[in-house]
């Protein structure tokens, strides 16, 4: 590997917000695409597809590091298990049967509900309180959001009927609060190993679904939106985003790392407008400045308590 590209490489492993930003955005992509492959590629094998594949490419990167781990992970199994049921198996397959039944505007809406999860899961399990700036920047980048959505104008947010799609993705939501909280118990091993570990066994949870999608005559069409599904969720919002997400959390925190779930729509609004010919207006520019200041207050560091002296 040239030593550019190195070094490249260990700034950006620096860079929470970046890495943060970078995961919403390939996320935003990953919800718009499980909208458009709704009812044609079927949600159990894309999950499947994505973590097997996922995993299948990093085995040659991962398994040096596996080697080393494997004593550490088998002493950390439970909570493997856990976080791979809960980020992996549970959340990307009830975000994509969700949308199969509703709408991309209610998955991102749902899924807008994020860094208020994370807080509440994080308070229950580690006592962790959001601070008053976290907190007041969660509401004004939520309140961005709500323009997006609603186009400037809240009436339409009434006219959102909710259904059962909506309840997977909520239950999903809520499972990613978990997984993100509990990163801070992750085991000690290489982040590839963990990346690796997780995947595999998510793929493994997730193939009694798949044996079941299978029998109901629900399968893979091998053609060509398939096959661009599949490589874009491989690779895009599964081996790079879970890498970025699980350093961004690891640098800042959850609490500090979830207000960033609020870039989803805005990210969503600029591809609608770049890839489908959708008109920029004022709402849009609006939400997107109102989203960048409260995710702006939510995660700026915690100012030191005692100023320095020269």
């Amino acid at each position: 590997m040239p030593s550019y590209i190195a070094r490249i490489g260990q700034w950006l492993y620096g860079q929470a917000y970046l890495l943060l930003t970078l995961t919403t955005l390939f996320w935003a992509g990953n919800v718009i695409l499980g909208r458009y492959v709704a009812g044609h590629v079927p949600p159990v094998a894309l999950a499947s597809v994505r973590w097997g594949g996922g995993f299948l490419i990093l085995l040659p990167f991962a398994w040096p590091h596996l080697k080393r781990d494997w004593p550490v992970i088998r002493r950390h199994m439970p909570m493997i298990l856990l976080l791979s049921f809960a980020g992996i198996t549970s959340y990307n397959t009830m975000v994509y049967f969700g949308l199969q039944y509703t709408g991309a505007l209610t998955g991102v809406l749902l899924q807008s509900s994020q860094p208020l999860i994370i807080a509440l899961a994080s308070f229950v399990l580690f006592s962790e309180r959001l601070t008053i700036r976290q907190a007041i920047g969660i509401f004004v980048s939520l309140c961005g959001v709500v323009v997006i959505i609603s186009q400037g104008d809240i009436s339409r947010l009434l006219s959102i009927q909710f259904n059962f799609g909506d309840i997977l993705i909520l239950a999903a939501v809520v499972l990613y609060g978990l997984y993100s909280a509990l990163l801070r118990k992750r085991p000690p091993i290489h982040w590839i190993s963990f990346l690796a570990v997780t995947f595999l066994f998510g793929d493994i949870l997730l193939s009694p679904m798949l044996i079941w999608e299978i029998s109901t005559g629900y399968v893979l069409k091998f053609d060509a939106l398939t096959v661009a599904a599949c490589l874009y969720v491989v690779i895009f919002p599964s081996i790079i985003a879970y890498a970025f997400f699980n350093r961004g959390v690891e640098l800042i925190g959850a609490n500090r790392a979830g207000p960033f779930f609020h870039l989803m729509p805005l990210f969503g609004a600029l591809m609608a407008v770049a890839f489908l010919g959708e008109q920029f207006r004022l709402f849009h520019a609006v939400g997107m400045a109102t989203i960048l200041v409260g995710v702006a207050l939510a995660t700026a560091p915690p100012r030191d308590r005692k100023s320095q002296t020269s």
